[in-house]
């Protein structure tokens, strides 16, 4: 039985955990636990079932996606560890481990929690593109390149590129993140720190992107997290992992292949179904894109899941 048939859990909007340290970002409930008795820190990672677009945090959830999300993102932790690309930051995924909940916190957490280590995280977004669509054609139209990687011209809106290509960007706390150019990361956080992930990203990148492939999904672009693991007294270690998700359609562009044609916009298995429902509210003149968002119907909010739901059953069956 899969998530979308299985009887229907109680959705997950906020957290409230007698744990330490709480953050709340647009999708996930964080909490940080300190180094004790000679152990390093760790995080806990919460996927709720809140569901954000243009930078705004919608008032309807849509249960079980932080369920789906946990669990694609799981899955693709492993790809990359069993091919030994880079360590990540996973520790358990059990609300056994840790202390102080209660039977009804432990059991609204199955599956959608990551006890991970903590780290002082790199503050670039590490972009690879394997084709031309978001802020990344926006740019090309207006200068032929992508972060200041010259492109060749004629190219189209969704077009392959000749090959994946590195576009970094700031990690911003509040709207939209910035692309930049490989010399201003650099400037952030040293030049061998950047050679060594933006080698990283390329590989981890072009691997999955071959495995999704054989699966019957394109990924056209994702971005990925990394972080200085910390050790028992909370310093900065030289090792760095893989933190936050990975190769979601949260953080990815995932389209069905047998459907891709260049030269236009694709169907896609992530919130795009969603961007495009709230783009009629403003074309309408409903809503304009500023906090709060509106409710959201139910065959949206069902609508969507499914395509959450779709990109895990293709990539993992």
């Amino acid at each position: 039985m899969n998530a979308v048939n299985a009887p229907a859990a109680p959705a997950v909007y906020r957290t409230s955990l007698p744990l330490p340290q709480r953050r709340q970002g647009k999708v996930r409930d964080i909490y940080s636990i300190p180094a004790r008795n000679g152990l390093p820190g760790r995080v806990v990672i919460i996927a709720t079932d809140r569901i954000s677009a243009f930078d705004v945090v919608m008032p309807t959830p849509v249960p079980g996606k932080g369920r789906l999300l946990t669990e694609i993102s799981i899955r693709w932790f492993e790809f990359i560890r069993e091919r030994g690309l880079i360590g990540d930051h996973v520790i358990s995924t059990s609300p056994r481990d840790l202390e102080g909940l209660s039977p009804h916190d432990r059991e609204m957490l199955e599956g959608r929690l990551m006890i991970g280590r903590a780290a002082k995280v790199v503050p670039i977004e590490f972009v690879a593109r394997g084709y031309l669509a978001g802020s990344g054609w926006v740019e090309y139209q207006q200068t032929g390149s992508v972060c200041g990687i010259k492109l060749p011209s004629g190219l189209r809106e969704c077009e392959r590129l000749p090959e994946p290509i590195f576009t970094p960007a700031t990690k911003a706390e509040v709207g939209h993140d910035e692309n930049i150019d490989f010399d201003a990361a650099v400037a952030r956080v040293g030049r061998s720190t950047m050679e060594r992930l933006r080698d990283v990203t390329l590989e981890v990148y072009r691997t999955a992107l071959d495995y999704a492939a054989e699966r019957g999904i394109i990924i056209a672009d994702t971005k990925f997290e990394f972080g200085w693991a910390l050790d028992e007294e909370n310093r900065p270690t030289d090792e760095i992992i893989l933190i936050d998700e990975v190769l979601t359609p949260d953080s990815s562009r995932f389209w069905p292949a047998d459907e891709y044609e260049p030269g236009r916009g694709q169907r896609s298995f992530d919130k795009q179904y969603l961007r495009d429902y709230l783009l009629t509210l403003v074309k309408a003149g409903k809503w304009d894109k500023s906090p709060p968002g509106p409710e959201l119907p139910d065959d949206i909010v069902r609508n969507t899941l499914l395509r959450y739901a779709e990109a895990r059953e293709r990539l993992f069956g």
